[in-house]
């Protein structure tokens, strides 16, 4: 006898995916995803471009002294798409990108065309029928290619190149371009006074997005995530927008730093760790922090709070974090209703943080309007919200009140000050 068990409750029920595709590379008309390379661990990697949309009279300056700024708003591209795909067959040594070669191995729908070679001969009685034998084709092999001669004679000073990819686990998610890492970069471009000149600080930077453009503003960039193969992905992504650096600073260090742990790794046989230099000059000078799309899961929203706080206590200037994320909706059974859980987590773990029972430290939070003119090319839509948080110090005993010992007021967005 075959005994059934029980049916679990309604409340009880939930519905899973393992993958997960970012909207930015879902909703882009009219171009083809081109694979450049696989990772370390066997991923197709993909190359976008992202246009900055400066004006030939922008009194902003980018990237070398000598580049020339040229207006380079996307002729032909549709509304709302934020980048464009790039299929590149890199050559040892060539550094350059060829289209046209990549054009050549996709079909009519865009897929990649998979050579296929004669049937296997060697076996004069064959158990199965004869079938072809499929090896894909690789249209760049992974190597740590620095910018091309594009990016090297200015003439891609109003792009910005990241690769990325496609569809991964949840917990990979941070390989692909989100919304929110657009909205973040975007305020960047237009708070350029804030970033000025500054050592910063990105947490959970993924491809590092926010991080190559604070760099065309900062001195130093602290970009930071967790995993290997994450962080070498992001250093990749730096170097091939390391001509949008800023004049003599624009300084990218790629780091890990887990939320999950208390202090940082100074190991140097662990890569990616950090020097005690390093360290020194992170809680010295730091003046902003932000981070983007990092509020998908309750654990690790708690775990970026505490990791806020934390570094707050350390460092010797008050700052500002820039926090964005993209407001999502989803029905769920448990309300029976179109709810943000994570969303809602998020503002709950903000106001928690206001409330925090400091003697000498304490936390002021103040929405950052989605109004501010657009700098950068993507679909700005109003489920993108961005806030400020400052951190406001009120005594420090036994700290001499110079340079070093007292925390200096930082600047925020317009109307705002820590």
């Amino acid at each position: 006898m075959v005994q059934l068990a029980p049916a679990p409750a309604m409340d009880e029920i939930t519905f899973r995916s393992n993958t997960v595709l970012s909207d930015v590379h879902l909703y882009t008309p009219n171009h083809r995803h081109l694979m450049v390379r696989l990772n370390g661990v066997g991923q197709p990697v993909f190359l976008s471009q992202f246009k900055l949309l400066w004006s030939r009279d922008s009194q902003t300056e980018l990237g070398a002294e000598s580049g020339d700024h040229s207006d380079v708003h996307a002729q032909g591209t549709p509304p709302g798409s934020g980048c464009t795909d790039e299929g590149s067959s890199l050559s040892p040594g060539a550094g350059t990108t060829s289209r046209e070669g990549a054009g050549a191995q996709l079909d009519e729908d865009g897929d990649l065309d998979v050579e296929r070679r004669p049937r296997a001969t060697s076996d004069p009685d064959p158990a199965e029928p004869p079938r072809d034998k499929v090896h894909p084709v690789v249209l760049a092999q992974e190597e740590d290619d620095g910018p091309g001669d594009e990016a090297r004679d200015g003439s891609a000073l109003g792009v910005i190149r990241i690769e990325h990819t496609m569809a991964t686990p949840l917990e990979d998610v941070g390989k692909q371009v989100w919304r929110g890492a657009l909205l973040l970069a975007d305020y960047i471009l237009f708070r350029r006074d804030l970033f000025q000149g500054r050592t910063v600080l990105e947490l959970g930077a993924g491809t590092g997005l926010a991080s190559v453009v604070a760099a065309t503003v900062a001195r130093t960039v602290y970009c930071t995530d967790v995993g290997v193969d994450l962080l070498s992905m992001c250093q990749r992504n730096i170097t091939l927008n390391s001509h949008l650096a800023a004049p003599g600073g624009g300084t990218v260090k790629v780091k890990e730093l887990d939320w999950l742990k208390d202090d940082l790794c100074t190991d140097p046989e662990v890569p990616f760790s950090w020097s005690e230099e390093d360290v020194s000059d992170l809680y010295a000078h730091t003046t902003v922090l932000f981070a983007a799309e990092v509020f998908y899961d309750d654990d690790l929203t708690d775990a970026l709070f505490k990791t806020l706080s934390r570094l707050a206590h350390r460092f010797q200037n008050a700052c500002t974090a820039i926090l964005a994320v993209e407001k999502r909706l989803n029905f769920t059974l448990r309300h029976l209703d179109v709810t943000c859980e994570a969303y809602d987590h998020f503002r709950a773990s903000l106001q928690a943080l206001q409330r925090l029972p400091d003697s000498r430290l304490r936390f002021v939070v103040e929405p950052v309007e989605a109004s501010f003119p657009q700098l950068l090319l993507y679909e700005r839509i109003r489920q993108l919200v961005s806030l400020a948080v400052g951190s406001i110090t009120h005594s420090f005993p036994g700290r001499s009140s110079d340079s070093r010992g007292s925390r200096k007021s930082v600047q925020g967005p317009r109307g705002f000050r820590s």
